[in-house]
């Protein structure tokens, strides 16, 4: 895989989507978004199956957000090298829709010194089966209603979490006047819960991963109203033709992250900035 570099522009005093892209000869060995104070970055990143989000604060705070799809392992380190992430100190894993391993896991905890994973009840109660002896005490349960901060700046508002099919955690993410809304929860149980929680106007909406999605309805789309919309699903592949219509329709920009690569989000208090990093296979 060869991986195109995205030119880093500096900030503008409105929202701004870049892609301008270089070709860089051989695999690009780094990338330095330069986090300052009171800023942050969240990257979708662009795996061949499953899905992982990368937050990063402004003194080496590391969050990921799940941990891929099946044979996968390999594509995510090679991403989590070229964002410089060393170490990781808070692992969230929002479903196991995804045949989640904890082989996978153990072996994330121990390279990257994760300090905390938090999940959900059900997967809690997995963990202390899968996860290795010593690393059960770093699991922490979110439930509906839990909220937490996660580093200076920002904090994780949990607003549904379901343990039937098509179901996880969904949680909103808060930074200054940014929202970001992670949704691993794709039934129409999930739906109406969510549908009395104030989601309004989100700035971000992470759509779930899954082949079905067919009950996000339009209204629940135009209830959102997400400036920026991130599918980790092929856009040729999704099934409900309306979903992506009701994205359309709130003129929300959509990322798909199979089609346009990896995006990453980097945000100050007031605005934000958008950039997507391809990938192309050879």
């Amino acid at each position: 895989m060869r991986i195109l570099f995205i030119l880093l522009a500096l900030f503008c005093p409105a929202v701004s989507v870049v892609q301008a892209e270089t070709a860089i000869s051989g695999k690009v060995e780094n990338i330095d978004l330069n986090i300052k104070e009171h800023e942050m970055a969240v990257t979708f990143i662009g795996l061949s199956a499953g899905e992982a989000t990368l937050i990063q604060g402004p003194n080496n705070e590391n969050i990921l957000v799940n941990v891929g799809g099946q044979n996968t392992e390999a594509e995510l380190e090679e991403w989590l090298k070229l964002y410089d992430v060393k170490s990781i100190q808070t692992l969230i894993i929002t479903t196991d829709e995804n045949s989640l391993s904890f082989k996978k896991v153990n072996k994330l905890m121990d390279k990257y010194n994760i300090e905390k994973l938090i999940t959900t009840p059900k997967i809690s109660a997995q963990a202390a089966f899968g996860l290795d002896d010593q690393k059960q005490a770093a699991v922490s349960t979110w439930k509906e209603g839990t909220a937490e901060s996660l580093f200076p700046d920002l904090t994780a508002e949990v607003q549904f979490v379901g343990n039937e099919k098509n179901e996880g955690m969904d949680f909103i993410l808060k930074f200054f006047n940014h929202r970001l809304f992670l949704m691993s929860s794709c039934s129409e149980r999930a739906e109406q819960a969510l549908l009395t929680k104030n989601l309004e106007d989100v700035h971000v909406l992470k759509i779930p991963d899954y082949a079905k999605a067919s009950f996000l309805s339009t209204n629940f789309i135009h209830y959102l109203n997400p400036e920026i919309s991130v599918l980790f699903t092929p856009e040729e592949y999704h099934p409900d033709r309306d979903i992506l219509q009701g994205l359309h329709e709130t003129w929300s920009e959509v990322y798909f992250t199979k089609k346009h690569g990896t995006v990453t989000l980097k945000f100050t208090d007031s605005k934000y900035e958008v950039f997507t990093i391809p990938t192309e296979e050879e």
